[in-house]
């Protein structure tokens, strides 16, 4: 490891103790300790870099903040993790283009900031949107609350910088929505984990800010009477930017041990609605979204101004770490369904007696699926309920994971229970593009 402290425009931590913070995300993983950690500050440190991993047999993990929640970024045997906080670069905006350009080194919330300052809106927001990379989110496509209108990171990005197996940074795409020139390399790399290459920066797309927010909270007594609202709501044309709910386990625990506006949430379980659409906030918008909703409406409650929309987003947004103050060994599982199989989902969990809590995204069908007691379960029962948990999304046509990944947490479930083709494909693809494995080597596939 001598050769590290030698490579140019970096800087490199060897010493044990620091190290060792950089063993984990925000998942239940923990790899082993990383043989060095490099914070590149140019091209000419990963040049250096990718020769010398080459010539020791090394894999290098690429990492941003750390908030990913499929143990993405956590090391592997023979691990140098290659931390983007140094990166150089600006956040550059073309209100021509409707584009912003931004290095992997930026914070997301500071690239949303932009945006806004700007008069417009770049919309991935996933829960950690003011604690997470830009490159981080590029490299796993972030989700978040809104996908369900806006879609995940993918759907944003134009064009993507990244350090490839000649050693060079390419740039893959062009900073205008229309492009058709054969197929997309910034878009396969774009949630790709890092084992196709590195994310040294992207351009993405920006639309006008919404200018109206339509914030409701809806209290039910049957919490199964969300299950159709998704769908419901479609087939009247509605499309909530956002459609969030907490069952009724969830939602009690938070009233028990959560902050004071939990406290007083209402009814067995709760939904979290909002509206960006022109015009939502007029009475007509109103009135047509109630008779929608029906009874299960009775008792729905309005945000009337900016502070209480924020007190409730604020609850929403802490779920996750709320629950794993309370449950440090819990695991968590992001698994999705089509919005029309959310009824069958839990039909079918209930009947297998899945020790699990859920909250999430009910309007896209990605649903955080929590197994509390994940610390005090015997391994091999905790593997037979992933399983079948798996299993029951794949069945429904969903998949095991909406927005989060597959990193190392859900490696060998992806590998046994997709395709035998796909595997196959992503593995030739992988080596065509990085033949020697140096790019975040045993994760994904």
């Amino acid at each position: 490891m001598n050769a590290l402290t030698r490579l140019p425009d970096a800087t490199v931590i060897l010493d044990p103790e620091a190290l060792e913070a950089y063993r984990r995300d925000e998942s239940h993983v923990v790899g082993c300790a990383p043989l060095a950690v490099v914070k590149p500050q140019g091209p000419a440190a990963l040049r250096e870099l990718l020769r010398l991993a080459k010539g020791e047999g090394l894999t290098l993990v690429p990492r941003g903040a750390g908030t990913g929640k499929a143990g993405g970024c956590t090391p592997t045997p023979g691990s140098i993790v290659v931390d983007f906080s140094h990166w150089p670069g600006e956040i550059e905006l073309s209100r021509a283009d409707l584009c912003l350009r931004a290095p992997a080194s930026a914070m997301l919330r500071d690239v949303k900031a932009r945006a806004l300052e700007a008069g417009l809106f770049y919309a991935p927001d996933p829960n950690s949107w003011d604690q997470c990379s830009f490159g981080g989110s590029l490299a796993t496509s972030a989700g978040g609350v809104s996908a369900c209108k806006y879609g995940m990171t993918r759907h944003w990005v134009l064009s993507v910088e990244a350090l490839m197996e000649d050693g060079e940074i390419h740039r893959f795409g062009i900073p205008t929505v229309k492009n058709n020139s054969g197929p997309n390399m910034a878009q396969l790399l774009t949630g790709s984990e890092g084992i196709f290459g590195m994310i040294t920066g992207a351009t993405v797309k920006l639309i006008p800010t919404p200018q109206q927010h339509l914030t409701l909270l809806l209290p039910v007594k049957d919490w199964h009477e969300l299950l159709d609202l998704p769908t419901a709501l479609t087939d009247a044309g509605f499309l909530p930017n956002a459609f969030e709910f907490w069952d009724p386990a969830v939602l009690e625990d938070l009233r028990r041990h959560g902050p004071e506006t939990a406290r007083r949430m209402p009814g067995e379980a709760l939904a979290l609605l909002e509206f960006d659409d022109p015009h939502c906030m007029e009475e007509a918008f109103l009135e047509r979204l109630l008779e929608v909703l029906g009874p299960v409406a009775t008792d729905i409650q309005t945000a009337t101004d900016e502070r209480q929309r924020e007190a409730l987003w604020s609850v929403r947004r802490t779920t996750s770490s709320h629950l794993k103050e309370r449950f440090p060994k819990k695991v968590s599982e992001d698994v999705v369904v089509p919005r029309s199989r959310i009824r069958d989902f839990f039909r079918v969990t209930e009947a297998l007696k899945l020790p699990m809590v859920t909250y999430g995204h009910l309007g896209d069908g990605n649903l955080h699926a929590n197994l509390l007691a994940a610390g005090e379960t015997a391994p091999e029962e905790l593997e037979a309920q992933l399983t079948s948990l798996f299993r029951t999304c794949l069945d429904l046509g969903g998949g095991l994971s909406g927005e989060h990944g597959i990193g190392l947490a859900k490696r060998q479930a992806f590998i046994t229970m997709s395709d035998p083709y796909l595997i196959q494909s992503l593995r030739g693809i992988k080596q065509a593009l990085d033949p020697q494995g140096v790019f975040n080597r045993g994760k994904v596939i």
